[in-house]
């Protein structure tokens, strides 16, 4: 350690300072050989810094590594030698950290600069929630954590229903422009000969009607980000000037002459193949090489269709008409067995009706619409419960039976099928943990006392 640190040259130390975020100088070990102020200022105790290992400094700010499960990028920058990229999640929130080798003279690593750019947990609990653990919807997810905190123009794509405008709060959310307006255009909604007035606004007497001035999105996202949806339906004619606001900055209002300058990040999303229509002349070349910086593919629900659950969960939540409703498992059995072509606005479509048409706690799959009904591949047994929950709100209790061993049978039923932790559980429940604890242990202890003879 005291070797390295007569080593390091003091050019090496200043240039930590020129760095806005965190910024430190790691060895192979961990040991963390300098830091910039920024890093100082955000994980500074009162006690040296240098010396101590960098996930132990990181822990102890409540942003976990490997022992929470996250990659280590200092490892991987080991084995491979390359520049890596990783976000981490923790108690006080996310953290993308950006680690890149140092070599010496003999093209050696000897040291490793990493740069961190961290969302607080207050900005990642108000964004709108990303729900879903498929493989394809974490490498979403991946991707709008890595987008979230740079600058880069994001282009959203994927079939109409994927959750478009979803990814592009959570993008803003995330972002250094969170605390600034999300205003989201739908390109697809506005005529062309409304177009330019409701993008850039236009000054009074620019056009009958026109009795006052009017201040355009674009202006209105001024410090903030501008999401433009479907904007493969933005008219050709406009396009040129599109193009023109996003290279410089300025734009004018229809009938003005004065250049208005207007600085925000910009999130753009489609349906359409935009590539196609560049070869078709139907969009112009160059404004889809500047959309096109970040593209992020957003899965078809049929893609993910090990997300229903939580999907459906979620969804049911915040439906008011679905208040104190729950999935039936031949339900839900059906709802995984469909292609889905309108996505998740359609799943949430499903839902809200079937929700309407429960009479009880429970959604069953005579809610469902009929073409659901009698999809392949679904569970046989999902018909003989759905019989078995008409008679009654319990799983398995079809007859009039004592309460106290109606309570047995369905917490049999609700440790069996519910996927998630104890603690999960008691709240779903409406119980205090300990309550639940001594009610499963007095069903353990009757369940051995039944011996068959």
């Amino acid at each position: 350690m005291t070797d390295l640190l007569k080593q390091l040259r003091p050019e090496m130390t200043s240039l930590l300072n020129c760095f806005s975020a965190p910024a430190v100088l790691l060895c192979s070990d961990y040991t963390v050989l300098a830091a910039n102020q920024a890093y100082r200022r955000v994980f500074g105790d009162g006690k040296p810094l240098q010396g101590r290992r960098c996930y132990e400094i990181m822990a102890e700010a409540g942003y976990t590594c490997r022992q929470g499960g996250n990659q280590c990028p200092l490892d991987t920058c080991q084995r491979s030698g390359t520049d890596q990229h990783v976000v981490h999640s923790g108690t006080s929130g996310n953290a993308q950290i950006d680690l890149y080798p140092i070599r010496n003279d003999s093209a050696e690593v000897v040291y490793f600069l990493e740069l961190l750019i961290l969302i607080p947990q207050s900005v990642v609990q108000s964004a709108p929630a990303m729900v879903g653990n498929s493989p394809a919807w974490q490498d979403v997810t991946a991707l709008i954590r890595r987008a979230a905190p740079s600058e880069a123009v994001v282009l959203l794509l994927g079939e109409s229903g994927t959750g478009k405008e979803l990814a592009a709060a959570a993008i803003h959310q995330g972002s250094r422009v969170r605390n600034g307006p999300f205003v989201a255009v739908d390109c697809s909604g506005l005529p062309e000969t409304l177009f330019e007035s409701e993008l850039f606004g236009h000054e009074k007497g620019a056009f009958t009607g026109a009795h006052s001035r009017k201040i355009g999105l674009v202006e209105a996202a001024n410090g903030g980000t501008l999401f433009l949806d479907e904007i493969g339906d933005i008219p050709l004619s406009l396009q040129v000037k599109l193009l023109r606001l996003l290279e410089t900055g300025y734009f004018r209002r229809v009938g003005g002459v004065e250049p208005i300058r207007s600085q925000f990040r910009l999130i753009s999303a489609t349906h359409r193949p935009l590539e196609r229509m560049v070869e078709e002349e139907r969009f112009r070349q160059d404004l889809y090489y500047r959309l096109n910086t970040f593209p992020i593919v957003l899965p078809a629900l049929r893609e993910r269709l090990e997300d229903i659950p939580p999907l459906a969960k979620a969804i049911l939540q915040r439906l008011p008409v679905a208040k104190g409703l729950h999935l039936h498992a031949g339900a839900l059995d059906i709802l995984q067995h469909y292609d889905y072509p309108g996505n998740i606005r359609e799943l949430r479509n499903i839902l809200e009706r079937a929700a309407l048409l429960a009479d009880d706690i429970w959604i069953l799959p005579e809610h469902l619409p009929a073409n659901l009904q009698h999809l392949p591949g679904q569970k046989k047994s999902g018909t003989a419960n759905a019989v078995s929950a008409r008679q009654s709100s319990v799983p398995g209790v079809a007859e009039i039976i004592p309460l106290a061993e109606l309570e047995e049978q369905y917490l049999r039923w609700a440790r069996g099928s519910y996927g998630g932790d104890r603690r999960s559980l008691a709240q779903r429940l409406g119980v205090s943990e300990r309550t639940l604890y001594r009610k499963l242990d007095a069903l353990r202890s009757h369940t051995e006392h039944v011996v068959e003879p």
